[in-house]
C-alpha cells in the first residue's frame, strides 16, 4: 500500500503581548501571558488526536522564567520548537544583517536555555523575510525556513488589520509591508531550495494555500468561515486537500493560540478576527479540520517533514528572482 503524502503542521506561539505590539495598544511592554492558559488546552486538544507538531516560539517568552514549565512541557510531549524570532516583530525584513542575525541567535538561545532543545527551523513573525535572513538561517546550520505565503490576499489581510489597530505615524509605516504584496501569490507552492548569494542552500517550507487559487486555508481563515456556515467550511477545506492531492503539494498547515481560545479566556484580544466564536466551537472546528486532514495525509513535524523533502531532488531557486508568473 501506498503510504499516505505527508502534512506537516505547525503552531505560531504568539503570546496576548505580541498581538498587543502588532496592533499598537498600550501595556504590551509588561508581556501580558496566556501560555499557562493555552499550552495546557492545547496539549489535551493535540493528545486527543495523537498528533506531535511545531511550535515556533518567541524568544522573548523563552527568557521570561514563568513560561519554561509550560515551554519544557511541550518538549516532554513530543513536540519540535522552533525560532519565531526574539522580539516578534513582523517589519524584521527592514533590519540590517547583523540586527537580524542577533534577533536568531538570542531566541535560539534563549529557547535552548530554557528547553535544552536548540531549535532547527524558522517562521518569520508575520510571514516576513528578506535574503540576509535565509542567509543567516544557512550559515547558522538550520534546516529549514519556513516564511513564505504564497497569497494574492496579503494586502487585503494588511488592510483590515491596520484599519482595525491604533497605530499611526512611523509605527504604521513600520507596519507597510505586513503579510506580503499581491506578488507573494505568484510564489512557488511545493517546497524548494533558496540558493542563496553566498553559495549556501536553504529549505524553504511554504505555508500552503489552495493550488491554483491560492487563497488560505489555515486554520483561522477556516474559523472565519464557520462563523457563516460550517458546511461551507468543510466544502472549502475538502476541495482545498483535494487539489493538494491531486497536484503533488504536500500541505503545510499553520495553527495560532487564538484558534483555540475564546475572548472569554483573554478579554483584551477581542480585537481580533474570530474572537467573537467561544472556545468550544473553536475546539470542534479544530478537530473536525485535522480530522480530515489525517484522514487524507500523514501529519507530522516540521522537521520530519523537511528531512523526508530533503531526501528528495528538489528544485532551486535563486533568492533575488522575482516570483515566477506560473509557480506550482
Amino acid at each position: 500500500m501506498t503510504p499516505r503524502p505527508a502534512a506537516s503542521i505547525s503552531l505560531d506561539l504568539d503570546n496576548q503581548w505580541a498581538y498587543m505590539k502588532t496592533h499598537g495598544d498600550p501595556g504590551w511592554e509588561a508581556f501580558p501571558s496566556y501560555l499557562d492558559r493555552f499550552v495546557p488546552h492545547a496539549l489535551d486538544a493535540l493528545r486527543g488526536l495523537g498528533l506531535e507538531i511545531t511550535f515556533f516560539v518567541v524568544g522573548q517568552d523563552a527568557a521570561l522564567s514563568p513560561h519554561r514549565d509550560a515551554l519544557r512541557a511541550l518538549v516532554a510531549a513530543g513536540h519540535e520548537l522552533g525560532n519565531h524570532s526574539f522580539h516578534h516583530e513582523q517589519w524584521i525584513d527592514t533590519f540590517s544583517r547583523e540586527r537580524i542575525r542577533r534577533e536568531l541567535a538570542d531566541a535560539a538561545d534563549a529557547i535552548d536555555a530554557a528547553t535544552g532543545r536548540r531549535p532547527v527551523g524558522y517562521r518569520g513573525p508575520g510571514f516576513s523575510w528578506n535574503a540576509e535572513l535565509l542567509d543567516a538561517l544557512a550559515e547558522s546550520g538550520y534546516l529549514y525556513d519556513a516564511s513564505t505565503f504564497p497569497t494574492y490576499i496579503g494586502p487585503l489581510a494588511r488592510r483590515y488589520y491596520l484599519r482595525r489597530s491604533s497605530v499611526a505615524g512611523e509605527e504604521m509605516a513600520k507596519r507597510g509591508k505586513l503579510f506580503g504584496g499581491v506578488g507573494e501569490g505568484r510564489r512557488p507552492l511545493k517546497p524548494y531550495l533558496w540558493r542563496l548569494g553566498s553559495g549556501r542552500t536553504l529549505l524553504e517550507i511554504p505555508v500552503t494555500t489552495v493550488p491554483l487559487v491560492r487563497t488560505p486555508f489555515h486554520l483561522s481563515y477556516l474559523l472565519w468561515l464557520s462563523r457563516f456556515s460550517q458546511r461551507l467550511m468543510l466544502i472549502y477545506l475538502r476541495g482545498a486537500l483535494r487539489l493538494c492531492r491531486l497536484t503533488g503539494t504536500e500541505p503545510s498547515f499553520l495553527l495560532h493560540p487564538l484558534d483555540l481560545l475564546g475572548a472569554e479566556q483573554v478579554p483584551a484580544l477581542a480585537f481580533f478576527p474570530g474572537m467573537d466564536l467561544g472556545a468550544d466551537h473553536k475546539l470542534a472546528v479544530f478537530r473536525r479540520v485535522l480530522g480530515e486532514i489525517g484522514a487524507r495525509f500523514r501529519p507530522v513535524s516540521m522537521s520530519r517533514h523537511a528531512r523526508e523533502l530533503l531526501a528528495r531532488k528538489l528544485p532551486f531557486r535563486a533568492v533575488d528572482a522575482p516570483p515566477p508568473q506560473d509557480a506550482a
